[in-house]
């Protein structure tokens, strides 16, 4: 026997279980379309904007520093966090808005959902072995990717979810930790771009609650607003404000319920509070900064003509596939055998990149939106 042969056994795997699922995520095509798929600015228009991907990398990395300091499984966390985003469509939320409401007016298929969407590339769309599809991920990843947070549960879903997953009761608390990286990331990176690009400024920020700990906090770095670096400290100092309230809040809840290494998937039912969460005032702090985004940021005019740009697409692709089926690429044609076509054409929009999307556009109209 050769010295490396115990190291590279084909009898024993070297990864646990969720080193697998985040090892099988990372490789999937579904992945590294992300790096073309907006998050809120078009990712053709900069260098500098976050994309689906930059924000599921940075997503992972904030959750797996609150899993780690709760005791919470680390690599569960971050196969969730990778994983979080795969149904998202092109052109951000205005994308996967426009399929719901095309294929709710349709009538024959019950809407597009962005996180039963991940779900369905995890389980059914990637295909990656010969005898099933899908990534053959853990159950607690899934449900991860399938719940967030909350009970969750929508017209749409198959019997046999609502018969495997429990769905009047909470996800892991790993899926939990996810949910409140997911909403540090955006929050962050969103006002970090907007500010580098002059849609909203700090002056627009400043009456906010949370907004003037954080400039509290910069300014005990000793950093004033006219350096350069100002921006950059203000955005860490935003996460670690966020990071370090959710773990002093969240830390003895947690312990309650985690005792194991193994995740409680379904195990805290829904009348019961979530464990892990910010605290109440930060959680209204909070809420009302992202009220303010939405209002200078979110509908920003630069913004909502390019998300406009976006939703057009979207309608025209839907029309031109539904009145062409020749349109679709082979392997499309084959999943109509088994699936409704809305569904499959569904599918299809959803898992093109902006960029993909717009070509094909072009292609079968001839001009630009």
């Amino acid at each position: 026997m050769r010295a490396t042969d115990r190291f590279y056994s084909f009898e024993a795997d070297f990864r646990d279980p969720f080193s697998r699922d985040r090892d099988r995520i990372i490789h999937c095509g579904s992945f590294r379309r992300l790096e073309y798929k907006t998050q809120v600015f078009l990712n053709h228009e900069g260098d500098y904007f976050r994309t689906r991907l930059t924000h599921s990398l940075e997503v992972s990395q904030i959750a797996r520093t609150l899993g780690r300091s709760l005791g919470l499984n680390e690599t569960l966390c971050e196969a969730i966090a990778l994983a979080h985003d795969l149904g998202h469509t092109p052109f951000g939320h205005i994308g996967g808005d426009t399929l719901d409401e095309l294929l709710k007016s349709d009538g024959r298929v019950n809407g597009f959902e962005h996180n039963f969407q991940s779900f369905r590339v995890l389980s059914k769309l990637e295909k990656r072995y010969k005898g099933f599809d899908g990534l053959n991920l853990t159950y607690a990843t899934l449900e991860g990717v399938l719940k967030h947070s909350y009970p969750y549960k929508k017209p749409f879903f198959p019997e046999w979810i609502e018969e495997h997953f429990n769905l009047d009761r909470h996800p892991s608390m790993e899926a939990m930790v996810v949910d409140s990286a997911d909403e540090i990331a955006y929050t962050s990176h969103d006002i970090d771009d907007g500010i580098k690009y002059g849609l909203i400024d700090f002056e627009t920020l400043d009456d906010e609650p949370i907004i003037k700990r954080v400039v509290k906090m910069v300014k005990e770095e000793g950093i004033d607003r006219k350096d350069d670096i100002y921006r950059h400290r203000f955005v860490a100092a935003l996460i670690k404000l966020l990071v370090e309230d959710f773990i002093k809040h969240s830390f003895s809840k947690v312990r309650k319920y985690h005792t194991k290494d193994e995740p409680l998937c379904s195990f805290i039912p829904a009348d019961e509070p979530i464990p892990a969460t910010f605290s109440k005032e930060i959680r209204f702090e909070l809420k009302r900064l992202k009220s303010l985004l939405f209002k200078k940021l979110y509908r920003h005019e630069k913004i909502a003509t390019k998300m406009y740009s976006g939703k057009e697409c979207v309608k025209a692709l839907y029309t031109a596939f539904n009145s062409d089926m020749d349109l679709l690429p082979e392997s499309k044609k084959e999943m109509i055998k088994d699936e409704n076509i809305k569904r499959v054409i569904s599918d299809y929009i959803a898992s093109m990149t902006d960029r993909y999307a717009m070509k094909i556009y072009h292609e079968l109209y001839g001009y630009r939106l």
